[in-house]
Parts: C-alpha cells; structure tokens; sequence
C-alpha cells in the first residue's frame, strides 16, 4: 500500500492507456474462445515465427531482489512466508521480498499508476483474471510466450480455460495462480437428514427450492433452500450465459439481458426470492459476512459462493461441507476466478529474468499443493491430480471431488474495457428489482439500454 499512494496521481492517466480498447479476445461467451487458444494448440506468437528463442537470455547471471505484489490476506500469512524462504534458499541469485498490497482491485490501482509513472513497478504481481485482457490491450504485460518455449515450460499441464485466461491475442501474458470457481456449498449433514438430492439442472431448482426450504407455522423462512450473493455478478452470471443469454453480444456494443430468455430468469430469481426459499444479498458491505453467518449457524441449506472459501466455510461449521456444482440449463460451463501472475513489461531484463525464475516456482506441482493445502483454492495442474500427494488432498477434502470431475467447463471470465462498468450497473439492478420490487420486463429494458450506452461509449 505505501507504493500506491505515492503513485495514485497517475492512474487516471494510465487507465486510458490500458482501459482504452476492448481488445481483438473480447466475447460476450465465456468459453475457449476461438481467438484465445492454447499455448501449442493456436496461434504463433510474433516471437516465436521470428526465430529460435536463445535460452541464455532468460537467464539470472547476477545476485538480485525483486519484489513480489500479492493480495493474500492475514490468513494466508503463514504460507506467503513459508513459500517466499523456500524460494529464497533454494537457490543463492534471488532474493524475494513479498508485499502484501490489498484487494485485488488496490493491485490494480496500484499496478496501473506504476505502468504509467515507468517506476515503482513490482518485478511480479498477481492480477484478478477479469484485468488480463485490458493488461495485454495496454502494453503492461510482458509476452510470456518466448520464455515459456526458451525453458521448456509445460504450460499444457494447466486445464485448457486456465491456459486461455491467462492470454491476449494468442500470446501468453500471465500464468494461472490461485483459481476458483463459482459453487454452492451445503450442509451435507442437513441434506441426507432432509432427504435433500442438490440440483444438477436448472430444471430441478424449483423442486429444489420448494423441497429444501423450512417455514415457520406463520409462514416465515427458518431455512432457506440456498442464498444468492448479489454483491458480485459472478455468482449469478453463468445461470444466464448457461441458457444461451450473451451478456455482451458478438457486436461487443450491445447486451441480450432483456430478451426473452434473460428475463424469465430473472423473473424466477425475483419469484424464489418472493417466496421465501433464498433471499438476494443485495450489494452492502456485509452481505457476504451475513450470508456465510447464516449458513454456519444453519438457517440455510446452501449458499453460492467461491470455491476458495473452502477451508474458511469447514473451520467454522459444526457439519459437514460439500461442494456441488452449479445447476446448469444448455450447458454447464462455469467462469474461472480468483488471480493470475504477471510481468510488468516495463521492467528490465535482469528483473524479468527472476521474475520468471520465481514464476515458474510460484506454479510448480509442488508448491500448488501447498497452496492448495494452505489456502482453499484449487490444485491447478492436471498432473497433480495423478499423484500421490493429489490423491491424499481429494481424501482429505473429498468435496473437491466435484471441481477435479469438471476441470473442463471452468471457462475464461468475459474480458471487454466495459465491463467493470456493466457489471456494476446489472448487480444494482438486479438488488433494486428483488429487493424493491416492481416489473421485471421494465427494469431489464432499462438496465440493458444503460449498458448499451456504456458498450457504445468504449
């Protein structure tokens, strides 16, 4: 944080620069997109059709220390530290220095005005996956492709939706990190007591909800079927896109959230809601300290939320936790989250040279599991789920079970330079709607002709 108060008069400037254009990987479809392909399975980078790449310039000659950037909170402190000293003594060239800079979105703001001043750029940083898009559109990220080929680094052994987060026009500019996805948590305890099978289609909630939901005599919720988060799009995004609604359409100007379809389901999240089966969180400061609240204490069946809460939802309930995976409707892909890590393209060489030593540390199998153990964020490499100490992790923490089935349909975020934009304005209005009230068909129209303003405006 000390660095991003120094250079915060600079992020205005720096946001045109990398915020200016919606990049040629922009979709509407969060899927492998056809522009954003897997390393060794699409496009060729202009590095790699020049020439061989020389191995020797990638290479630590000389005793440095870099800085590492991170947004790993107080409980992950431990780990932070353990993995940085391990790192520091297994060689005698690089010394890490870890610094812990806030939210992901204080990364950002911090990350972009040092972009734009040219100094106080950290050698390594980790980057929210939505921003890898607008980073690469802007020039701030370094082109991991040539080091990857120069090294020999196995970056197939990510899922192919990792791989594909971490890109820009086919060009590698980040490696996958700490990665989540959307899921919804539930009392396993309650469920085999109620006789409760989670749903696995879009077409099962209704019975779900009804069937999962306990009421008072005066028809008041004790128990809800599940919870809903409203302050984070995220949550609620993929029952859309998994019925066929592009949020932004192939135009990239304009939004299908009002048609047909996107309204009957907003009109079923609003109706379960009406009913007392969930409740929408809305977008207050606490609403996600409340939802975890009234699931740990047992007033709701299940909650959506992120897959890298695990560890923190198994130390406070007094049940057991599963995990199943988002009831889906076309399709059941999901959308990938938690950070990426990245190298500033501004650095100099000596700096990207452990910047990528450290890199390739911070992804390897080993020090995956121990993020993975440490944190609740996922194993990353398909090859650790094959060893022994994978297999020990899935006997440890059996509802992972259920990410490790469906690697595959964990899918790129949406990358457009409007999206923080849309996003902000869907989530406000889907909370006025739900919790206000009034008619669903208008307030879709309304809110999708003020996104369109926003997409026509990039």
């Amino acid at each position: 944080m000390k660095k991003k108060m120094a250079l915060i008069l600079a992020a205005a400037m720096a946001m045109g620069a990398v915020t200016g254009c919606s990049g040629g990987g922009s979709t509407g479809k969060s899927a492998v997109g056809s522009e954003t392909t897997a390393a060794g399975g699409g496009e060729t980078s202009e590095a790699s059709e020049a020439a061989p790449v020389d191995p020797s310039q990638y290479e630590v000659t000389e005793p440095i220390t870099i800085t590492w950037w991170h947004a790993l909170e107080d409980q992950y402190s431990a780990t932070v530290e353990q993995v940085v000293n391990d790192f520091n003594s297994s060689q005698d060239l690089i010394t890490v220095e870890a610094e812990y800079i806030g939210s992901y979105s204080d990364v950002n703001e911090a990350l972009v005005a040092a972009h734009a001043a040219g100094n106080g750029l950290p050698a390594i940083t980790v980057a929210n996956t939505p921003y890898v898009a607008e980073y690469g559109a802007g020039g701030l990220t370094e082109d991991l492709t040539p080091y990857i080929e120069a090294t020999g680094y196995d970056i197939e052994d990510f899922g192919d939706g990792m791989i594909a987060s971490a890109q820009y026009e086919g060009k590698q500019v980040a490696l996958p990190f700490l990665i989540s996805t959307q899921i919804m948590f539930y009392n396993k305890d309650m469920a085999d007591e109620m006789g409760i099978t989670m749903p696995t289609t879009w077409e099962e909630m209704d019975t779900f909800m009804q069937e999962a939901t306990v009421k008072a005599a005066d028809g008041t919720t004790e128990t809800y079927a599940t919870i809903i988060p409203g302050w984070d799009q995220w949550y609620f995004e993929t029952f859309y896109m998994n019925q066929g609604v592009n949020i932004i359409n192939d135009d990239q100007v304009t939004t299908d959230l009002n048609s047909e379809t996107a309204v009957a389901i907003a009109a079923k999240l609003k109706e379960w809601c009406d009913n007392g089966y969930t409740y929408w969180t809305g977008t207050a400061d606490d609403a996600s300290s409340n939802m975890r609240s009234n699931f740990i204490s047992g007033n709701a069946l299940s909650v959506v939320h992120t897959t890298s809460l695990y560890n923190t939802y198994v130390d406070q309930c007094d049940f057991e936790v599963g995990m199943a995976w988002l009831p889906g409707a076309e399709t059941k892909n999901q959308e990938i989250g938690g950070c990426v890590l990245l190298i500033p393209s501004k650095n100099d060489q000596a700096t990207k040279n452990a910047a990528w030593q450290f890199m390739q540390y911070l992804c390897s199998k080993d020090v995956n599991m121990t993020w993975a153990e440490g944190t609740g964020y996922m194993p990353t490499r398909k090859s650790v789920l094959e060893t022994e100490e994978g297999q020990a992790f899935l006997e440890k923490k059996p509802a992972f079970q259920a990410i490790f089935d469906n690697l595959d349909l964990i899918n790129p975020r949406i990358q457009h330079a409007g999206w923080n934009q849309l996003t902000t304005i869907w989530k406000n209005s889907m909370a006025e709607l739900i919790i206000e009230g009034g008619d669903v068909q208008e307030a879709m129209d309304q809110m999708a002709m003020e996104i369109d303003d926003v997409l026509g405006d990039i």
